[in-house]
């Protein structure tokens, strides 16, 4: 059962007047209305009735959509206050927002605790200089660093997000800019491939030959690294790709195949593979070294929990399709063990 549940609100990007080459937001702007204090409490009014009485361990409100620390004080008071209400209340447990790094400082923060914020996500992107020069991200990575420590210094619960794919980068500064990240400890990330989009100066250098969009394959690949350091530190990593609802639709992106519906799974199901392939190739080593293997079809059985189930199979059957493919002389079952820990798997004989 879903233990999480969040309310979310969409804030115009007015917050941000910075013009990074991956986003656009003014067109995006453009289309959206102004939300108001009491549009935050008609939404939470909404979606409350649908999330009480179910055991739900955290209701969440959480301003998504700009750089929440950018716009005017008093508008992110007018909103903040309306949470605030319902968490005096009991019900919702915590507020969640989203900003830039250049967008926090003592004074911010300091009203953001009287308010009772819980999590602050910073869109990071990169820790890398050139990376986030080539992206007019309009900051350094010094002032990264700055702005978590000051976030956990307010004991605040910190997110970092991160890009996979933007102009300047390479495999291995996003490997590098995740490994900072567990330097640093946010407790939850996202991690986004870059899908260029309509109306971004990334689609003009896209056409100009400037920027070249990553392939599926390698978007899966680095993503997958950078996700088994993030989990192997502990980092909860609470989206992996864009859902085509958070800013575009699937048509009006130019993806280089780094846009797919079902990324996450894509990515997870390739660690699945490598921690399934990894103990059955110890396996049959092991096999082929004793004095009574039979050499007729070996049956192996493959395990993981309920949760996780859909990974070892691999999105589309990917992983099964694989190990008929590459091990046609076993026979493998594949089966659920609800002992077993997310993105644990067994491979038993």
């Amino acid at each position: 059962m879903k233990k999480h549940a969040i309310i979310p609100i969409f804030i115009p990007h007015e917050g941000c007047p910075n013009d990074c080459v991956f986003c656009n937001q003014k067109k995006i702007t453009a289309r959206q209305n102004p939300v108001y204090g009491e549009d935050v409490k008609t939404i939470i009014e909404q979606y409350l009735p649908t999330l009480t009485g179910r055991g739900l361990e955290t209701i969440e409100v959480a301003f998504f959509g700009g750089s929440f620390t950018g716009i005017p004080i008093a508008q992110q008071n007018s909103y903040l206050s309306v949470a605030k209400q319902y968490k005096d209340q009991g019900l919702i447990d915590k507020i969640h927002l989203s900003t830039r790094p250049d967008y926090i400082n003592e004074e911010i923060l300091s009203n953001l605790k009287k308010y009772s914020v819980d999590i602050i996500e910073l869109g990071v992107q990169s820790f890398d200089d050139t990376v986030l020069h080539a992206s007019n991200r309009g900051h350094n990575s010094e002032i990264v660093y700055k702005s978590c420590e000051l976030i956990q210094s307010y004991a605040l619960e910190l997110g970092i997000q991160l890009m996979i794919g933007l102009p300047g980068d390479t495999r291995e500064k996003s490997i590098y800019s995740a490994k900072e990240t567990i330097k640093i400890a946010p407790s939850i990330a996202r991690l986004y491939p870059t899908i260029i989009i309509e109306d971004t100066e990334l689609l003009n250098m896209y056409h100009r030959g400037d920027y070249k969009p990553l392939s599926q394959e390698e978007a899966v690949f680095t993503t997958k690294e950078m996700y088994k350091i993030l989990d192997h530190a502990g980092i909860k990593i609470i989206r992996v790709g864009l859902k085509s609802t958070d800013i575009i639709n699937e048509n009006g992106a130019v993806t280089g195949g780094t846009y797919h519906p079902s990324f996450r799974q894509l990515v997870e199901s390739q660690i699945a593979r490598e921690a399934l392939e990894a103990q059955l190739q110890s396996l049959l080593a092991t096999d082929l070294n004793s004095d009574d293997f039979n050499r007729e079809i070996q049956h192996y059985s493959f395990e993981s929990n309920e949760k996780c189930f859909s990974n070892m199979i691999g999105n589309k059957g990917s992983n099964k399709n694989y190990f008929i493919k590459m091990y046609p002389d076993i026979k493998i079952t594949y089966s659920k063990n609800r002992s077993l820990a997310d993105n644990h798997y067994n491979v038993l004989k």
